[in-house]
């Protein structure tokens, strides 16, 4: 080929897929994850019940009794969990918005996204199955050790524990959801031999 040949440039990149930027949902799905945490958060922070129980030895008196969340380790470590996940999802959640207006993003973007996910998923799925293995035990009780289920007693303070582990399971799943997503936009956008 001699120098007064002219190459014929090469062509651009075909346009990525319309899945390969799923930004939109990537962002409605984050305020969903915002939404679960919020309402886990405030429902556990304000499950709390007094009431007129038994006590005594020989001969019993009524006493008042209280139980909230702040009584188990397990309970706070679940609010706190769940409030990293909420303050994960303010900050992904300006971030995906800033990148749904850009034409190319790259590949590095989704696989960061993926990565954090999946240690928030951690955060969050530990801090429900803690929380949900010592509400299992206000339910069922454990007579093996002596432990009776308190959940006869303290009804509304159990429905409110189960509520805010049903939104903290809602929010695992979505967060599922988001590493699906963001996974498969890295796959569309692997080079095809």
């Amino acid at each position: 080929m001699s120098t007064s040949e002219k190459r014929e440039p090469t062509p651009p990149p075909p346009p990525l897929p319309r899945l390969a930027n799923c930004l939109g949902g990537d962002v409605v799905l984050r305020f969903l994850l915002l939404a679960t945490s919020i309402v886990a958060v405030v429902v556990m922070a304000t499950s709390m019940q007094t009431q007129v129980v038994l006590a005594g030895g020989i001969i019993p008196f009524p006493e008042y009794a209280s139980v909230k969340f702040t009584d188990s380790p397990a309970f706070i470590y679940f609010i706190v969990g769940l409030s990293v996940a909420g303050f994960y999802a303010i900050i992904t959640i300006l971030a995906s918005s800033c990148l749904v207006f850009r034409r190319f993003i790259p590949a590095n973007v989704f696989l960061s996204l993926a990565a954090l996910d999946a240690i928030i998923l951690g955060v969050v799925a530990s801090a429900t199955g803690t929380a949900g293995g010592v509400a299992y035990i206000g339910w069922q009780g454990n007579y093996y050790i002596g432990w009776g289920p308190v959940c006869y007693i303290y009804g509304k303070f159990c429905r409110y524990i189960a509520a805010s582990l049903s939104m903290a399971l809602i929010a695992s799943v979505i967060l599922v959801i988001l590493i699906i997503l963001n996974t498969s936009s890295l796959y569309l956008r692997a080079p095809k031999f």
